[in-house]
């Protein structure tokens, strides 16, 4: 006779002895072990989690290794607690329904796939400390680990369910992915996203296309701003009002989107804008403005050898230089395009090993567009702004000097002037 049969015994006739009727014996004892061993799981997890698992994360926090404080952060192991327990039961289970045979075999059924879950888990919270810990990596910071944990995830969530039905339903887990086979297409469109994300995730990786950090601008949805995170069903930005925009993985292949991580890269941002000139103040140079523009410092040497090459050029051709419009003349429009490049390639902001260009473009109604093409020496958005506010007052302020006038729209002010001078009646 083992000790647990000696155990039933005392306890079936302490039931007995307390006036309780034979039939009702074997359940009272089954009710008292199921009270004691609920009793004794409790204490096992107690024991377990604020015992074992708090002096382990102790431990770990006090070792010379870095890596192993992730699973102190994370409490990796607080699921092991509920093992314990669980053992206790598939042990005891046995011997507790021994006399119940209709019921023992669910009770383990149901432990065992209470095992199988737990230790689900316990394997979960190792794959988020080693996404953590990857993600610290340099090598990978900019990739989208949490796509391809999540795939991992996904399959485990799938094998679990699978072992958790082969023991429930007594089964064989090839019988089951036999069943899943057969629901292959309701699996594609239950999974349709998570597979369109998955396939656009490795797609985005293999080609480089979009980092953790990029900005990115996709205006179908309204999205400007810094990518914050990758899954396999997401990518979320964070525009520069500081809202979150949600984008569908697979849009990023499917659509089209700019990346600007070439810019911040170079180190460099490009300034492309024009200004417009009105065509009514275009005029030749005559030798009165040449004299005021060679005192311009940065663009002397320019008036002197243009000048010059001018003279020679209109002497060898004979031409009569007592009317401007005859033979070659500098403009006080190019001129001003001169001194607008001179002022960009002195300028301490502006990228020298970069393209410089100032270029004139077809008139439009609004004027002639003289536009500025550079690289600010910063890609913050703030120093940008400022550098390109900077460059473009001074041009406005110093078109007068080139006797330029900048065109703009009529406004009401314009119209009282016409009036005042009694241009109109």
């Amino acid at each position: 006779m083992t000790w647990m049969d000696f155990l039933e015994e005392q306890v079936e006739l302490l039931i007995s002895n307390l006036g309780v009727s034979e039939p009702w014996v074997i359940y009272l004892r089954l009710l008292a072990f199921i009270t004691v061993l609920t009793l004794l799981s409790t204490l096992a997890f107690f024991i377990t989690k604020r015992i074992i698992i708090h002096y382990l994360y102790k431990l770990f926090k006090k070792s010379s290794f870095t890596w192993d404080d992730l699973l102190a952060d994370t409490k990796a192991f607080d699921k092991l607690a509920h093992i314990t327990p669980a053992i206790l039961v598939r042990l005891m289970a046995p011997v507790i329904f021994s006399d119940f045979e209709q019921t023992l075999p669910i009770i383990i059924r149901l432990t065992d796939s209470y095992l199988i879950v737990v230790s689900m888990w316990v394997v979960f919270s190792m794959l988020k400390v080693g996404e953590s810990s990857m993600s610290r990596l340099d090598l990978f910071k900019d990739k989208p680990l949490t796509s391809y944990f999540q795939l991992i995830r996904i399959l485990l969530y799938i094998v679990t369910i699978i072992f958790v039905l082969s023991v429930l339903l007594g089964k064989s887990p090839v019988y089951f992915l036999s069943a899943f086979g057969a629901m292959t297409a309701i699996l594609l469109l239950v999974f349709k996203d998570t597979i369109l994300g998955l396939v656009a995730s490795v797609q985005m990786s293999s080609n480089d296309m979009v980092r953790i950090g990029d900005w990115v601008e996709m205006p179908k949805f309204n999205a400007d701003g810094d990518v914050i995170d990758i899954n396999l069903n997401t990518v979320k930005v964070q525009n520069w009002d500081r809202t979150i925009t949600t984008i569908p993985t697979y849009y990023f292949i499917t659509d089209s989107f700019k990346n600007w991580r070439g810019m911040q890269q170079s180190g460099g941002r490009r300034i492309k804008r024009s200004i417009f000139i009105d065509a009514n103040s275009v005029k030749l140079v005559n030798p009165e403005m040449r004299e005021k523009f060679k005192k311009i410092q940065l663009i002397s040497a320019y008036i002197n050898d243009r000048q010059k090459e001018i003279e020679e050029f209109n002497a060898k051709n004979n031409i009569d230089t007592s009317n401007l419009i005859n033979g070659r003349r500098m403009t006080n429009l190019g001129v001003f395009r001169i001194y607008i490049e001179s002022y960009l390639k002195a300028h301490p902001k502006i990228k020298k090993d970069m393209t410089i260009m100032v270029r004139q473009l077809a008139s439009e109604n609004k004027g002639i567009p003289m536009e500025i093409y550079c690289f600010a020496y910063t890609v913050a958005w703030v120093a940008y702004e400022a550098i390109q506010s900077d460059i473009f007052d001074h041009l406005y302020s110093t078109a007068s000097f080139f006797d330029i006038e900048i065109f703009q729209e009529p406004s009401g002010k314009d119209f009282f002037a016409v009036l005042n001078k009694g241009d109109i009646t």
